[in-house]
């Protein structure tokens, strides 16, 4: 089964489960656990949120054992959303100000996650294959983000 067709599987699975009316954490924790489940080379699978005092703190996520909190405007999270955009890290230790949560990651794509237009945090997922995600990736993540917006 190619890539595309596995997200769209997930895609057609997530979007009677998130329904208007659920509360945004479960929203969030469906997510990440159809992500982490059903996707191939998914070794962390995670959000990160914005604090009321713009701090980047842990969500719902599945995994090894995460970081809870990532230093301000440092490492690949940080990254994506001070750019408010999509961000695909072949290497991670080659990314400049990489935050390190486990050594076993060695690849990384972070997707804005944005509610009522305003960004609220960032989806995170570690591979732990280099070169592992690519624009399929990106497309298919921000479009199943973008159910909840």
């Amino acid at each position: 089964m190619t890539k595309d067709v596995l997200y769209q599987h997930v895609y057609n699975q997530l979007v009677p489960l998130l329904k208007k009316e659920n509360p945004l954490l479960s929203k969030l924790s469906t997510i990440v656990a159809l992500l982490h489940h059903k996707m191939n080379g998914f070794f962390w699978t995670g959000f990160y949120l914005l604090s009321e005092d713009h701090e980047l703190w842990v969500g719902p996520y599945q995994g090894p054992v995460a970081c809870q909190y990532l230093e301000k405007h440092k490492g690949v999270c940080w990254t994506a959303i001070l750019n408010q955009k999509t961000i695909i890290v072949p290497n991670v230790h080659e990314f400049p100000g990489h935050i390190a949560c486990d050594q076993r990651s060695n690849s990384e794509i972070a997707i804005p996650l944005f509610v009522n237009q305003s960004i609220i945090g960032v989806l995170d997922i570690d591979s732990k294959n280099f070169n592992h995600f690519d624009n399929i990736d990106a497309i298919w993540l921000e479009k199943i983000l973008q159910i909840l917006d």
